[in-house]
């Protein structure tokens, strides 16, 4: 029916018009973030796994990072315990240096007071090494959980007391000042370097089992990671396709929708 006073062919052209232009406007927000999911209307139920997965993949991260932090901690800690060994070691070549008869007493207690000297050294470097003012070298009673993913995910990582007492190396227990208690310091200061050597093996246990913690963690991630781009990332080459389909329709729905809007105007024809 030719009509003047509605040109439904024109609000029909209009209607597809706007509905090849929202499509449109998504493909390009789309290729734009790369998203496939940019609100909750695009895809609600993928919207809430994608969150899970982030929320998730955000916490493997952290984990990693704080058993990196752990392994920083671990690292300082065993540093310490290599001048506290050389320490040992050295009280140990003066033990065995005063332990024979061709030194006098006078001569022994020069060797005692640099004795001494390493003993409190050793106890100065166990009471200050830290970490973030966590010390670990000054009493076997603490403990610190280096925590990495769920609840109980986590590495327990006891402290260790390299103190003078600990180590059992008081001025009460050892002495160099006479032939006699030197032999008896050799013995004592093998005891000190065995506990030592033990603790600083364990640290290095640890060290070992993060690193392998940070390495599941990476790949879990990555896993991850790869699951959450499949549900939330936009295929390129798809909505491309999309777009250029989109942008067809709209160029057409715009030169059909003239033509419609010139439709009314042969009605005139008739008028005149």
């Amino acid at each position: 029916m030719l009509a003047i006073k509605n040109n439904v062919m024109a609000s029909n052209a209009a209607r597809h018009l706007g509905m090849s232009y929202d499509s449109l406007g998504k493909s390009v927000e789309r290729l734009s973030s790369g998203l496939r999911i940019n609100s909750a209307k695009d895809d609600a139920a993928g919207l809430a796994v994608r969150e899970l997965m982030r929320a998730d993949i955000a916490v493997l991260e952290q984990g990693a990072r704080n058993a990196q932090d752990g392994i920083s901690m671990l690292q300082t800690m065993e540093g310490a315990m290599a001048v506290i060994d050389i320490s040992l070691v050295r009280m140990k070549q003066l033990a065995e240096q005063a332990a024979t008869g061709s030194y006098s007493d006078a001569q022994r207690s020069l060797m005692q007071n640099e004795f001494t000297e390493m003993s409190e050294e050793i106890e100065r470097i166990a009471g200050a090494t830290s970490f973030n003012n966590i010390r670990l070298l000054n009493s076997a009673s603490q403990s610190i959980s280096i925590h990495f993913g769920g609840s109980t995910d986590y590495i327990n990582v006891p402290g260790m007391d390299m103190t003078r007492s600990g180590l059992g190396i008081t001025s009460a227990l050892v002495s160099i000042s006479s032939m006699l208690s030197a032999r008896a310091a050799l013995a004592t200061l093998d005891s000190a370097i065995s506990i030592k050597d033990t603790a600083r093996a364990r640290f290095g246990y640890k060290m070992n089992r993060l690193e392998g913690t940070i390495s599941v963690l990476n790949i879990q991630r990555e896993n991850l990671m790869a699951a959450e781009s499949r549900v939330s990332d936009v295929d390129v080459a798809t909505e491309m396709a999309e777009m250029t389909r989109n942008q067809v329709l709209a160029q057409a729905g715009i030169a059909m929708l003239a033509q419609a809007n010139t439709m009314p105007q042969m009605a005139l024809t008739l008028l005149q």
